[in-house]
């Protein structure tokens, strides 16, 4: 196992386990499989295990495998604060309470701010006493680390990493959103703030290995380096420096042994030429089954009514690439879970994007058409529901 440095000097394992997708019985979690699975990752060399409060029973889970194992000092238990559903500091307290009880812990060694969408977000957070409750967390002990993980577009991205003394983060990275949600340029942004970077998302919820169009399948059977999706799209983000852990969701042993293998091969500068042009070649297969030719350069921001025009057409894309599901749930998460919203149905057909795009895309049509195919009856509903309450 490679590791790299958190900001206060620790090391971090390359390889992190995403914690959300441990293998289901029925309603609970497979408990015995989760875990031999965790436990091969551990003694692998893995000791940076991600969790939230939302994952239905991922905590709980964590916390009573690193009991029965006796392992807990062994590794760093990274979780999150579900803000969106709370009102008050009390509740703050009743929630990371609960979480520590879960967990079966007395400290949190990496605590996020889970789905920061927007600075509002944070300043309505600081109005009730969120930097008070961080800082007298952080003089106990209780938190170790703080931070927050994010999906929105690179610009916001980077003015969250300016509102406050963060000690690391969290974003959404892979080779197909390389210019799309923080990006490679949030993820400079950060790392050269000296803030350590954690990766989920490496393989888009596994749709760089099972969903890859057939095309780009077909790439992977005729390569006569026999290189695999997984490892390449890994070893694609092992490649930079600025990335601290990435974290991968694991629920069978041939994962973990598989990323287990990858990551002790990787370095800064492990990617070679022959895998460079592979990841480019799938790229480009990817990008013939979409629908409108973004690249997300995003020329044409800052849109006058507020649309993220590069976020809505990479969902929208991955309606069609990937499943609609993740695209509309995407889409969501980025449009619609932040105080000002940016909805494509937003655009009043001003055409000033449509000068600055440099793929000549029409966007104005383009929005409509994805407006109409991404803000379902559940969609508008939902951002109702989120902004009728204030759940960013």
């Amino acid at each position: 196992m490679q590791y790299r440095k958190d900001k206060k000097g620790n090391d971090i394992s390359l390889l992190g386990y995403g914690c959300m997708r441990f293998t289901r019985k029925g309603a609970s979690i497979d408990l015995d499989k989760a875990e031999r699975e965790l436990m091969a990752a551990i003694e692998g060399g893995v000791n940076y295990l991600d969790t939230a409060y939302i994952y239905p029973g991922s905590e709980a889970a964590v916390g009573e495998i690193l009991h029965r194992r006796g392992c807990r000092d062994k590794v760093y238990i990274a979780t999150k604060l579900p803000h969106y559903l709370i009102k008050t500091m009390e509740g703050v307290e009743k929630t990371f309470q609960e979480e520590l009880k879960r967990l079966q812990t007395d400290h949190i060694d990496y605590y996020l701010m889970h789905m920061l969408t927007d600075a509002a977000t944070w300043e309505k957070l600081k109005a009730l006493g969120m930097e008070e409750w961080i800082a007298s967390k952080l003089a106990s002990g209780q938190i170790r680390n703080i931070g927050f993980s994010y999906h929105g577009n690179s610009d916001m991205f980077k003015q969250l990493v300016d509102v406050y003394d963060w000690d690391f983060c969290q974003i959404q990275y892979n080779y197909m959103d390389e210019h799309s949600q923080a990006g490679v340029e949030g993820l400079r942004y950060a790392a050269g703030k000296g803030l350590p970077v954690i990766i989920m998302e490496p393989l888009r919820g596994g749709r760089l290995v099972d969903l890859l169009p057939e095309s780009a399948k077909d790439l992977f059977r005729k390569d006569p380096e026999g290189r695999a999706p997984a490892a390449l799209a890994f070893r694609w983000l092992y490649d930079q420096p600025e990335v601290t852990c990435v974290l991968s969701g694991m629920n069978s042993m041939e994962m973990v042994e598989q990323n287990l293998a990858t990551a002790a091969q990787a370095w800064p500068g492990c990617m070679t030429d022959s895998d460079k042009a592979l990841v480019e070649k799938v790229r480009e297969e990817i990008r013939r089954s979409v629908k409108v030719g973004c690249t997300g350069c995003g020329y044409c921001m800052p849109c006058p009514s507020g649309v993220d025009i590069p976020g809505t057409f990479r969902c929208y894309n991955a309606m069609y690439s990937e499943k609609k599901s993740s695209g509309r749930r995407d889409y969501l998460q980025c449009t619609a879970m932040r105080k000002n919203t940016s909805s494509a149905s937003q655009c009043i057909q001003c055409g000033k994007c449509e000068q600055h795009c440099p793929q000549h895309i029409p966007i104005r049509k383009e929005l409509k058409n994805a407006a109409g195919e991404l803000e379902t009856i559940s969609y508008k509903a939902a951002r109702w529901a989120i902004q009728r309450f204030k759940l960013w």
